[in-house]
């Protein structure tokens, strides 16, 4: 098992930033971000793998910015240029195999508000 604890949601105007962290219980091969707004499906934002290399949904390519530090387990979301559509919760992801699919382990999610 792994826990996943994430912070750093808030409120922001259209055009800010804001900056996530994920911490799990210990190291997992992939970590990612999803997020889910009202009334709407869970979407995938952006994953990591242990080496470093990052993947980005289309609609925050070029804004956000993925980023993991394996030796404390923790993992980062830069996100700039927000808008109201990037307005959902956001929940860390991991699983110890692949950043294909969907992942084993979730957090409890962080809110991200961005009005216009």
């Amino acid at each position: 098992q792994v826990q996943l604890v994430e912070s750093g949601g808030g409120s922001v105007q259209s055009g800010g930033s804001l900056r996530l962290s994920c911490v799990a219980s210990r190291f997992t091969y992939c970590m990612a971000w999803f997020r889910q707004a009202p009334g709407k499906e869970r979407e995938f934002v952006s994953s990591i793998h242990s080496d470093l290399v990052p993947t980005y949904a289309d609609s925050v390519k070029g804004r956000f910015a993925i980023d993991r530090e394996n030796a404390k387990n923790t993992m980062y979301l830069e996100m700039n240029s927000l808008k109201p559509e990037d307005t959902a919760m956001y929940y860390c992801a991991a699983d110890d195999d692949s950043c294909s699919g969907t992942p084993d382990y979730w957090g409890q999610g962080t809110q991200v508000t961005v009005s216009s």
